[in-house]
């Protein structure tokens, strides 16, 4: 079974699939290492990493698809990717969806956000007109060739509107095609259970530690139905973490010797990147010459 038909599947049992984010091709390894059996990659995590800049449209769509393609490559598992806004109209989005596809990705999200988008959990977000976002939710369910890929359709409108009209969206994305809607940044428990009560159409939560949608727990989110759960940042900012401490502590020590239980071991990393297996295939391309 290929990877997209795969998530295809595990979103249909509406089971609360736990997607966590990665923000590069190790950390999506180590997503897959860890018995997950798919990864997301981060918007807001490619961004920091490749950037060093926040989610606020400064990486493009040659950024991304790049990102996401070096991701799908980097696993065995299916990828779900941020195509943000889509980066256009609708004649866009058709590119995207396209370019996106060749990378790899088994389901790409797009937003109906105002270009330069920016991060759901942050304020300010602007939303564009209905039709134009239920159009380009269409043009992306068309534009697909293979018919497992599944388009997420994301909105914002909670933020930039109010709880009514995000739902209004996410009828029109449905009735547009999308497989997938994801409702962005619900403010209470009460809202989170009203989207869960509103579609029978697959649901993704985003789970977004520090944002503004409360927390509940995995057990909550999967008895009220929603089909995927996105852990988007939590690995980044472990990670960002640990090498925040890693680093003050050098500098005040002085001396790297003392902190040999916090790193992986040499070969350990070099199994989790394949450098067993490359060279393997380098010696036997050697004896075959």
């Amino acid at each position: 079974m290929n990877r997209r038909t795969r998530l295809r599947q595990l979103v249909a049992g509406k089971q609360g699939l736990v997607v966590p984010g990665a923000y590069d091709g190790v950390s999506a390894r180590l997503v897959e290492r860890a018995g997950f059996p798919a990864v997301y990659m981060t918007g807001y995590g490619t961004s920091a990493s490749r950037l060093g800049l926040p989610d606020m449209g400064f990486a493009g769509l040659t950024d991304m698809v790049d990102h996401a393609r070096n991701l799908a490559a980097a696993v065995s598992i299916p990828l779900i990717a941020d195509a943000d806004t889509g980066y256009g109209n609708a004649l866009t989005v058709r590119r995207t969806v396209s370019m996106y596809e060749a990378a790899g990705v088994a389901a790409l999200h797009l937003e109906d956000q105002v270009a330069p988008k920016r991060c759901g959990h942050l304020t300010g977000q602007q939303v564009v007109p209905l039709a134009e976002f239920e159009g380009k939710i269409r043009a992306a369910v068309e534009a697909r060739t293979d018919p497992d890929l599944l388009i997420i359709a994301r909105t914002d409108a909670i933020s930039a509107v109010g709880f009514d009209e995000a739902l209004r969206r996410g009828e029109a994305a449905a009735k547009a095609g999308a497989d997938v809607l994801f409702i962005e940044a619900p403010k209470t428990d009460t809202q989170i259970e009203r989207v869960a009560r509103a579609f029978d159409t697959p649901l993704l939560f985003n789970y977004a530690s520090g944002g503004r949608s409360p927390l509940l727990p995995f057990t909550r989110l999967r008895d009220l139905g929603y089909a995927v759960i996105l852990l988007p940042v939590d690995a980044l900012f472990v990670a960002a973490k640990a090498i925040q401490a890693f680093l003050r502590d050098l500098r005040a020590a002085d001396d790297v010797l003392g902190f040999a239980d916090r790193a992986m071991s040499f070969s350990d990393f070099n199994e989790l990147i394949g450098v067993t297996a490359q060279l393997s295939l380098a010696d036997r391309y050697a004896r075959d010459a």
